[in-house]
């Protein structure tokens, strides 16, 4: 960065559209994903391995209480200076149970130190050996059950499958053959008929059985359970399991014991199966339970795993679809893409590490001694330390932060990228997955991408997007109010139009309702009043799975300055039709027309007269423009350069009220206590010297100027 000496330009906006929103920190998801793994995603971790015992069960049991992260042993500028990791010590506190020998009953609680830790710095950075890196966010498919539709080869007929995938653990896959036989694959082995699933999960009998789908199971053309269960060659439930053992492990001696284990491991132990939240979450909405209802189930830690039910309602809903009730998935839909943000990719590396060094803490429990034992001594850190460097090292998602320009720093911590380990690569990945879709709209930029073998691949956020804790994308719009709770939302009602006559409240249809209007709705005990569509300051933000319910209108929409619209139709999108619709239908309204592209698109002046291919090229260049030595503001701008600017971690920016009362002013001596400095990060002894307006002690930034980049 460089400190121009200009005065500060004045800008005066043309824009016909007002803002109905300020743009946040645009670097929020980032610094969001890691506080949610150091407060959160660890306990998960810790939680998961709990308790640690040895082979047996019977002589020691280790558990990992609660943790903490320490101080930086040196600051970011000095980390930078001598090539090293801006890291915290994690130490956490641990109890050993002493089960066998003189000592059984004794509780030992110590404090381990786990090894240092990269943290994240305020720009959302890493520095790793002294260069500043980025953890880019990655689109993975969501976990949850999808359906989807293909022709059947010879008779043209259209044939459904499901889909159960996991967040870790094994892949269910069921399958409709043009005979009406349903099969079932379970971690990509062979196939057998799903009765023979069905019926190891303890329905025995083919009357259970029909029972159970006798409700969807009703075309008398296509008997889907009667085709299969002539198929099953199993008649019991022990069979059944011997059946399944011989497919998933077909080289074992398959016995009812060793089968009925596999099968318990392989959905219903939370240390084999894991479904998350999200793949709970995505199950339940897709089998038709209440949103409401699917998060708390999600949140339910008993419910990650599957049950019973579950394999009911996948094949029952798969014979609906069958039967021509319902549609597939789309799986290129924003509703069943998710984003793996920086904590989430910290976290599945970690969890890497507390397996392997879970197995060394049980081999160490087997040879110690039961006099002398402590968690220090069973602890052994550095498979979690070595999963951590490996990933900040060698990971695809791991970058080096690109640092061409302030521009290119934020875009870099703003990208979404479908490629890496658990996502697409680029020789399988086709066109429909690049592609452009209906869902991306507010979510992720349909102009930023690169051109070359990774087009579509890699993408960005749009300027308003945000990750919801599920990690799918959400954008805000201004909520519509047409039908309005009178007792609850009374306030909304002052100053809106009746769109209908209340002659008990003395109210007609086109009146303007003033106080006492209202206030006479509210005496008649109206529940609900009807008011001309009113465009409030409300901002929801909404996912798209959510936003496919709703009719929204554009932001260019007309709109008087009490909130009506000012025409009787207008243009609105409802899932992916585009369509001039009655006012009265509109449920949302975009809070600004940049919305839907990114920063770096949204800096394009006039992008609306752009060919979409030269925005293209355009938002990818002002990435590699060299930055000036003194800085200049553009003639034309749109608005957005002040954000990007902010958000960029490039500018030094005030943290309290106050005035500048020296620039370019020496570094303050160590032991001056009145003065707090704010290193910049970079080498510079010259900073900038703020006196704050509440008397507090003086402020010196430091600031970078001539320093060395990650581009040389």
């Amino acid at each position: 960065m460089v400190l121009s000496t200009a005065a500060r330009s004045s800008r005066a906006n043309y824009g016909q559209i007002a803002d109905k929103l300020e743009v946040g920190n645009l670097i929020q998801t980032q610094l969001d994903s890691f506080e949610w793994f150091k407060k959160e995603g660890l306990r998960e971790l810790f939680d998961e391995i709990n308790p640690i015992t040895d082979y047996t069960g019977k002589n020691y049991e280790l558990r990992f209480l609660d943790y903490e992260f320490g101080d930086p042993k040196f600051d970011e500028e000095e980390c930078r200076q001598r090539d090293m990791t801006f890291s915290v010590p994690l130490r956490i506190n641990t109890r050993l149970y002493i089960k066998t020998g003189e000592n059984a009953g004794e509780i030992k609680e110590a404090e381990v130190f786990m090894g240092d830790f990269p943290t994240m710095t305020r720009e959302g950075t890493f520095i790793v050996n002294g260069t500043e890196r980025v953890v880019v966010s990655q689109l993975v498919r969501s976990p949850g059950v999808y359906f989807t539709a293909s022709d059947d080869r010879v008779t043209g007929r259209r044939l459904y499958a499901a889909k159960l995938i996991p967040n870790r653990g094994a892949w269910l896959e069921i399958e409709t053959s043009s005979k009406d036989i349903l099969t079932v694959k379970i971690d990509r082995k062979r196939k057998v008929p799903v009765t023979t699933l069905v019926r190891a999960l303890g329905y025995t009998s083919n009357e259970d059985i029909r029972r159970l789908f006798a409700e969807v199971d009703n075309d008398n053309e296509h008997r889907y359970v009667d085709s299969t269960l002539d198929k099953d060659v199993s008649s019991s439930r022990d069979e059944a399991l011997v059946e399944l053992y011989k497919k998933i492990r077909p080289g074992d001696p398959p016995t009812v014991e060793n089968a009925l284990n596999l099968l318990t491991s392989l959905f219903f132990n939370p240390r084999r199966f894991d479904l998350g939240k999200v793949g709970r979450f995505k199950l339940d909405k897709n089998l038709g339970i209440p949103e409401e209802e699917a998060r708390q189930r999600a949140l339910n830690k008993e419910k990650r795993v599957l049950e019973n039910e579950d394999f009911i309602s996948i094949i029952s809903k798969l014979i609906k679809l069958n039967n021509g009730i319902g549609e597939a998935d789309d799986i290129d839909h924003l509703g069943n893409r998710r984003v793996r943000a920086v904590g989430e990719l910290l976290q599945n590396q970690f969890r890497m590490g507390l397996i392997r060094m879970e197995r060394i803490i049980k081999e160490r429990m087997t040879i110690c001694d039961a006099a002398t034992v402590t968690a220090a001594s069973l602890i052994n850190a550095r498979p979690v330390v070595a999963a951590i460097k490996e990933f900040f090292g060698s990971s695809q998602l791991s970058q080096f932060m690109d640092q061409t320009n302030p521009l290119a720093e934020l875009t870099h911590k703003r990208r979404l990228s479908a490629l890496g380990p658990g996502g697409l690569s680029r020789e399988r990945a086709g066109f429909d997955v690049r592609d452009v879709h209906h869902s991306h709209y507010g979510r992720i930029c349909p102009i930023e991408t690169p051109e070359g073998p990774n087009i579509g691949l890699i993408g960005s956020l749009a300027t308003y997007a945000r990750v919801n804790e599920f990690g799918f994308i959400e954008t805000p719009f201004r909520k519509v109010y047409r039908e309005v709770d009178v007792p609850r939302d009374s306030h909304i009602l002052t100053g809106r139009t009746a769109a209908k006559d209340y002659p008990q409240a003395k109210v007609a249809a086109g009146d303007l309702l003033d106080d006492a209007a209202v206030k006479r709705l509210q005496t008649a005990g109206l529940v609900e009043a009807v008011i001309q569509p009113w465009v409030s300051d409300d901002i929801v933000y909404l996912s798209a799975d959510e936003e496919d319910k709703y009719t929204v209108a554009q932001a260019n929409a007309p709109v008087g300055t009490d909130g009506h619209f000012t025409a009787p139709h207008t243009t609105c999108r409802s899932h992916h039709l585009y369509k001039d619709q009655p006012i009265t239908d509109v449920d949302y309204m975009d809070v600004s027309p940049k919305q839907t592209v990114s920063v770096a698109t949204a800096l394009i002046p006039f992008l609306e007269h752009d060919d979409a291919n030269r925005a293209l090229m355009g938002s990818n260049m002002q990435r590699q423009a060299v930055p000036l030595l003194v800085t200049e503001a553009p003639i034309v701008g749109t608005g957005m350069e002040v954000h990007a600017a902010r958000n960029s971690g490039e500018l030094v920016i005030n943290r309290l009220p106050g005035t500048v009362a020296a620039v370019a002013y020496p570094e303050p001596p160590a032991d001056d206590r009145t003065t707090i400095r704010v290193r910049s990060g970079q080498d510079s002894p010259y900073g900038i010297l703020v006196r704050p307006d509440d008397g507090s002690p003086d402020i010196w930034y430091g600031i970078h100027k001539f320093v060395r980049s990650n581009q040389g």
